[in-house]
């Protein structure tokens, strides 16, 4: 991933957080402190905000800045959570894997 994929990325990242929000680009500009002739640029990947405006987006998005940066799209199917739980635990230790299946058994109690 280059700089240019990860700019559109986290920009229709924060769009799709604003929407799910229902903030206005207007309104977001203005709680953060910039312009929403910015804010529109930096959705289209056009610019990638500073640090301070990075954690002003996602204070006002309600949402911790690394999840700014969560890229992966919610997996839509039954067969798509299935996938991407194996993924999840394919790399993960014999111990670990057996919490994670202790955590599921009570969930699904």
């Amino acid at each position: 991933m280059n700089d240019g994929d990860t700019k559109l990325l986290l920009g229709a990242r924060i769009k799709e957080l604003r929407k799910k929000n229902a903030i206005s680009q207007e309104e977001l500009a203005e709680a953060c402190g910039i312009s929403s002739k910015y804010l529109s640029r930096i959705e289209l990947g056009m610019h990638f905000p500073s640090i301070e405006i990075l954690l002003r987006l996602s204070e006002k998005l309600g949402v911790e800045i690394k999840d700014l940066f969560d890229f992966l799209p919610e997996p839509s199917t039954r067969e798509d959570l299935k996938k991407t739980l194996d993924e999840l635990v394919k790399g993960i230790d014999e111990k670990l894997l057996r919490l994670v299946v202790k955590v599921v058994r009570a969930m699904v109690r």
